[in-house]
């Protein structure tokens, strides 16, 4: 016996919110622009992040 296959295809709803491929995306892109400003700034002040917070030496 041969099985059916459905006549209507569902419409899937694209989310923004929640953890989905944009989500994981978009964050990981912020991560990497926070992280290349994190070393041009140390770069251009000779200084390391935690002296710029007051906790280091520097």
């Amino acid at each position: 016996m041969a099985k059916l296959q459905p006549s209507v295809q569902p419409k899937l709803v694209v989310t923004r919110f929640g953890f989905n491929r944009f989500a994981e995306q978009l964050n990981g892109r912020a991560a990497m622009m926070g992280f290349a400003l994190l070393l041009l700034i140390e770069y251009v002040t000779a200084q390391n992040p935690l002296a710029w917070m007051g906790l280091g030496i520097n």
